[in-house]
């Protein structure tokens, strides 16, 4: 999710196992899991490796972030206390430095902080459950996507979330966030 893993990288059980410091039955569990997530692929050989996602797969995926993460915001909004939308304020300022210094792990991280942030506070678990389901599978191709993209501040996108919030403004909440997620598609699919 956090981009850790390139695209199309191979995974063992053993490697997982010693990484997490768990027996190969935990390992075991979790690649299974995340493999019915569509997060990792597992061949017919037995061998795991990261998703390398097609232009049509990642238009899927885009757009069921379009169609899940307004709703979630807009749930979001009745709950979105000054506090809240501050934190967020400060993680926006964070990723333009982040940008700036070009990490682009830093970077997925905390552009999905951003976004979680708001979700939590929409209360729909089984909602951010499908939104993080979608990040999971995306998470390797945004790292190469960040790793050479140049951007000299984080997305405006994020900051007319942040001004829809402070008006209590609903449709246009759900308009940024639509755009935010179209943008990344546009810069993905290029």
């Amino acid at each position: 999710m956090h981009g850790d893993l390139t695209p199309g990288q191979s995974l063992t059980l053993r490697g997982l196992a010693s990484e997490y410091g768990v027996s190969m039955t935990p390992a075991r569990e979790a690649v299974r899991r995340l493999v019915a997530e569509g997060a990792l692929k597992l061949s017919q050989a037995g061998r795991i490796t990261t998703p390398e996602l097609s232009n049509d797969r990642l238009e899927e995926l885009a757009a069921l972030r379009a169609l899940l993460e307004p709703e979630l915001g807009a749930r979001a909004l009745p709950r979105a206390h000054s506090v809240l939308i501050d934190r967020m304020e400060d993680l926006n300022l964070r990723i333009d430095k982040i940008v700036a210094n070009g990490e682009a792990n830093a970077y997925i991280k905390a552009n999905l902080e951003f976004h979680r942030a708001l979700y939590l506070r929409a209360q729909a678990p089984a909602m951010l459950a499908l939104a993080e389901a979608v990040w999971l599978q995306m998470g390797p191709t945004m790292r190469a996507l960040y790793a050479r993209l140049q951007r000299p501040s984080a997305s405006m996108n994020h900051r007319k979330v942040i001004s829809a919030l402070r008006a209590g403004d609903e449709a246009s909440l759900r308009l940024s966030l639509r755009e935010d997620v179209t943008a990344g598609l546009r810069i993905l699919t290029q």
